[in-house]
């Protein structure tokens, strides 16, 4: 049997929005470990996140309920956007890079595997 290789979430390599979604999320985390960004501007997407679990509502949704969740969705973009955006381009270029090399190195893994039809038994 083949050895077993480390299960890692893997996007597929079409661009797309889900794609896109998982990319900035990797960023965003990778930024926020990262020394070289300011502690002070780590404070935006946790602001953000703060927004969404709080009590508290810049659109409260008594006349239409979806504007209560597009406000916060606008806030947690809003935040997320600017945090990209003001840090270091230097260090967001860096991870980018590093985010996509990991990508490309997943395009030519070929499987070699048998298909089985498990729905009919014949026994």
């Amino acid at each position: 049997m083949a050895d077993k290789q480390s299960r890692k979430l893997v996007v597929p390599q079409q661009r797309g929005g889900l794609r896109d979604f998982v990319t900035r999320l990797k960023l965003i985390v990778r930024l926020m470990g990262d020394r070289r960004v300011s502690a002070f501007l780590k404070l935006v997407p946790l602001a953000s996140l703060a927004y969404l679990i709080s009590p508290f509502d810049l659109a409260p949704g008594v006349a239409l309920p979806i504007i209560g969740v597009l406000d916060d969705a606008a806030v947690l973009w809003i935040g997320s956007t600017l945090f990209v955006e003001l840090c270091p381009p230097g260090v967001v270029n860096e991870h980018m890079k590093q985010l996509a090399s990991n990508m490309d190195d997943l395009s030519g893994d070929i499987v070699d595997a048998e298909a089985t039809d498990m729905g009919d038994d014949k026994s």
